[in-house]
Order: structure tokens, then sequence, then C-alpha cells
């Protein structure tokens, strides 16, 4: 007869098998700027690599040239391709049960709801902690990039191994709104963040903001109110638009700041790259020498990456 550690184990892992796609679809879907980029077809998968390495445009081809007749013309090679090179993070999460646990819960019934428990368990702070990691500066010890390592507040940074101040087509937009953000005012703000954000047809397609700023945009529209038309409503997040933007909000606390804060992002440009071996992907089991116990680990190993900041935003409040 199995022992209820094996039992536990291959019920874990029969259930990881059946719902592979669960904890990562949990995580996306739990969080509307992944679900956005996940529709866009911008959460990748990569096998390998020292580093993850993307290219990008950083200056304009010079070689463009009027001419008549037998004008000489501008053959002279032009570098306009560099790259941005991001360092993999990795993440653990794991599925425990001690022998205590196991042997009361013995009986197939019990082993199923303890099963379901415990991966149910896992889910919820995978989707909550990286929501969190998304908004982060990276300070933390092996933390992923957030969206305030990629686009600050000021517009520099050495994002990807470019360092903005050296290389000034590498900053992003940023308005630092001086005085009491309020319903008069906060249009005014947006405008001035989201023009320097457009190139032609090329605009921001989703709005992160604080609470606050929330409150502020959805009480300035009053009458005028506009709902954003997605499937992110059926999944319960509360949107607004702004021109053809869909705004958003998450909670302060994941955003790491009591300040106001909101980021103007064109998705095209922004990816969560993920390993293809690790992706809340489960390992053997462990049990640990000094504990009665089973442990199943799930691996998670990637980054948040962009790759060009010039049109992305990002609206502070100065006071």
């Amino acid at each position: 007869m199995p022992s209820p550690n094996a039992t536990f184990t291959e019920m874990v892992s029969t259930t990881l098998r059946n719902h592979s796609r669960d904890v990562v679809d949990n995580v996306s879907d739990n969080n509307s700027l992944l679900r956005k980029m996940k529709s866009r077809g911008n959460i990748k998968t990569e096998s390998g690599g020292y580093t993850l390495t993307y290219p990008l445009e950083y200056a304009a081809n010079s070689t463009y040239q009027r001419y008549s007749g037998y004008d000489t013309l501008n053959v002279q090679a032009s570098d306009v391709i560099s790259a941005a090179s991001y360092d993999w993070a990795q993440i653990a999460l794991h599925v425990t049960a001690s022998g205590r646990e196991l042997k009361m819960n013995n009986s197939k019934e019990a082993m199923i709801k303890l099963v379901k428990a415990r991966i149910a368990n896992a889910k919820h702070p995978a989707a909550n902690n990286l929501s969190i990691d998304l908004y982060s500066d990276g300070a933390l010890s092996n933390q992923i990039n957030g969206l305030a390592a990629l686009v600050t507040g000021d517009g520099t940074g050495t994002v990807g191994g470019i360092v903005s101040s050296t290389f000034t087509f590498w900053k992003n937009q940023f308005l630092e709104y001086s005085g009491t953000p309020s319903t008069a005012n906060i249009g005014d703000a947006f405008n001035r963040v989201w023009m320097p954000c457009v190139r032609g047809n090329d605009k921001p397609d989703i709005i992160v903001l604080s609470q606050d700023y929330y409150n502020l945009y959805e009480s300035s529209l009053q009458n005028n109110q506009r709902y954003a038309k997605s499937d992110s409503a059926s999944l319960g997040f509360d949107e607004l638009m702004y021109k053809s933007a869909q705004v958003i909000f998450d909670d302060n606390s994941n955003f790491g700041t009591t300040a106001a804060v909101g980021y103007f992002l064109n998705t095209k440009y922004l990816y969560l790259v993920q390993h293809s071996e690790a992706q809340w992907t489960q390992d053997d089991d462990k049990k640990p020498i000094n504990q009665d116990a089973v442990v199943v680990p799930l691996y998670w190993m990637g980054q948040l990456i962009v790759t060009n900041r010039n049109v992305q935003g990002k609206l502070v409040n100065a006071s």
C-alpha cells in the first residue's frame, strides 16, 4: 500500500498535470496589465541564454537623401540597432504537507480535499506576489524589474544595461505634476503625459493608476463616463477609457508607495518573458531530513522587459 507521502505527491503531480495551465493562467488573469500583455502575445517563452537580450531601434537611419541625376548617394552603414539585456529572475513556490496531516487525511476523499486546498493555497500567493513584483523597482533581492524600474519618475535610469543619461533615446516620458491633484486638473495631467508618448498610430494602450488618481479621473468624467468594452470586465476588473487606452487601477500597496502614480504604457514594447522549463513548473518532491513533511516545489524563471522606453510615460505628484 502506498505511503501517505507517496499518495500526496502523486495526487499533487496528477492534479498539476491535468490542470497545468491553472497556476499560469491564475497569475496572468489576476492582473489586468498581464492579461493585456497576454492578449497581445507578449508573454513570451525562451529556452535559455545567459541573459535575455532583445533588439531595439535607437537611432534614425541617416542615409535618407534627396538627390537628382548623378548625385553621389550616401551609402554609409547606419548603426540603428542595439539591444537591451536583462538578467533572469527566479521564484520558488512550494506545496507542502506535514506527516501528521498526511496520516490524518489518509483516506482517498480526505487526501483529495487536502491536495485541492494546498494547490489553491499555492495559486493565490503566486498571483498576488507577482502583481507586487510587477509594479516594483526591483530593489528586493532577486526581484524582477517592475514598472517602477522600467518606467521611472524622472525618465532616467539604467534599464536593460543601457544608461539613459548617455543614450537619451532610452529615456521614458514623465510628468511631475505640481500642486494638489483634483478632478479639475487630472485631465490636463493626462494630456501632458499622453502627447509625448504618441508616435502616429503608436500610442499607449493601457493606463495603470493608483487608487488616488483613478478615483479622481472617474469623478472628473461624471456623466460622460466611458467604460471599456473588453473581456476584462467579465473577470471583475473595473475599467474606464482615456482616448483609445483602457484605464485601470491597482491597490496602492502593490505599487509599494503611498504616493499617487500612473503608468501610460504601450504594451507593444512590454514583455513578460518566461523560461520554457520554469513556468510554475513542478520539480521532484523533497523530504526534509529534519522534518516529518513532504514538499513539492514549483519554479518560475523570467523577467519583465521593455524594448522601447521612449513611448512609455509616468505621472507622479511632485508635491
